[in-house]
């Protein structure tokens, strides 16, 4: 089995900020396993006030702060991360808000039944 190239999270994010600044949603996204058929792990940057709107949860999913701090808010509660924080993402409506420049690490393992988020669909127009 071929060894998997090592990626730096760290210049990925930086080169994603830089898209997220650039683009009208104020976010970018990378694939970084894109041979898996269920574990889906994004890297999505987003710019400083930019969000992903609520959404459904696409199945067991979590995320984890590369750098900046995010909210990300349910209709009961919010969560409030800066870097190396991580969460279980709650199993309902959810949205996701950048208070600074922020990257993070989406990770889910994909229910076929749910729908895929919305920086997973932006992923796929902004590589």
């Amino acid at each position: 089995m071929p060894a998997t190239p090592m990626k730096s999270l760290h210049e990925l994010g930086q080169e994603l900020l830089i898209r997220a600044h650039e683009a009208s949603s104020g976010r970018a996204a990378a694939t970084i396993n894109e041979d898996h058929r269920t574990l889906k792990q994004l890297v999505l940057a987003l710019r400083a006030g930019s969000a992903l709107s609520e959404h459904e949860n696409p199945g067991q999913a979590t995320l984890q702060l590369l750098s900046g701090t995010a909210v990300v808010s349910t209709a009961e509660a919010a969560w409030r991360g800066s870097v190396g924080d991580y969460l279980v993402i709650p199993d309902r409506k959810h949205d996701l808000r950048a208070e600074s420049d922020a990257v993070v690490i989406l990770t889910f393992v994909k229910d076929t039944d749910r729908p895929e988020p919305p920086a997973a669909t932006d992923s796929k127009e902004q590589q």
